[in-house]
Formats: structure tokens, sequence, C-alpha cells
């Protein structure tokens, strides 16, 4: 509970924050990352490989497994930290000047989002 708490929180700020200071040129946005690649998840310490020692499983079966139990991956495969990283410096760069106040899901497609124009008269589509 308190991790969702937190996390709508910061959502909240960086929208109130865009709102305040984007007339300014100041830019705020998050960029939310699910399961990303790292050493937590794929080192022998990490989830895969305590995985394959609690189940006697290969290294790669018990990849397997892990991507399985993260469920819904569009893509099958965890996000790369590079991945992460060039949505992060895609956003700080000069050619997305009008992005403000936008939360970015970098997750291979696990939670799935759909648009809304909150402009549109209610009963038009947006």
């Amino acid at each position: 509970m308190d991790y969702s708490a937190g996390e709508a929180a910061l959502s909240n700020v960086m929208k109130s924050l865009s709102k305040e200071y984007g007339p300014r040129g100041v830019r705020f946005n998050t960029v939310s990352p699910g399961s990303v690649e790292t050493g937590q998840r794929f080192e022998d310490d990490g989830i895969v490989g305590n995985v394959a020692e609690h189940h006697g499983l290969s290294a790669a079966d018990a990849r397997d497994a892990v991507v399985d139990g993260e469920g819904a991956f569009s893509n099958g495969r965890f996000t790369k930290p590079e991945e992460v990283a060039a949505l992060v410096l895609d956003l700080a760069g000069g050619t997305m000047r009008e992005i403000n106040g936008s939360d970015f899901v970098i997750d291979g497609g696990v939670v799935k989002t759909t648009r809304l124009h909150v402009d549109a008269p209610v009963g038009e589509p947006g």
C-alpha cells in the first residue's frame, strides 16, 4: 500500500510542477520502468539464481520461469537498462520540448494503457 501511495503522490506532484513551471520552460516527466534486466534479477544471487536453486532448474529454465511469472510481456523479455536510459536521454534532450507532465511506462507491454482526451465531450470519441 505504501509503495502504491508513493507512486501516486510522485505522479501528482510531477503533474502539478509541470503546470506551475511549464510556462517558464521547465519540464517534469516521470519514467516508470517495469521489470528491468538487472543483477537483482539475473545474477547468481538474484531472483533467477534463487529460482534455479530452489526448484533445481537450469539458469535458462529459471529465467523462463521468472519471465513467465512476471506475466503479460508483449515482447517476452525484461526491459534492458539501456532502453530505460535511452528514453530518459530522449526526454532530457531538446527534441521533446512539448512533452511535459507525462508518465512513460516502459515495461514490455505488461501495463496496458489507453489514451483519453479529457477535453472531449462525454459520449464523443477523444
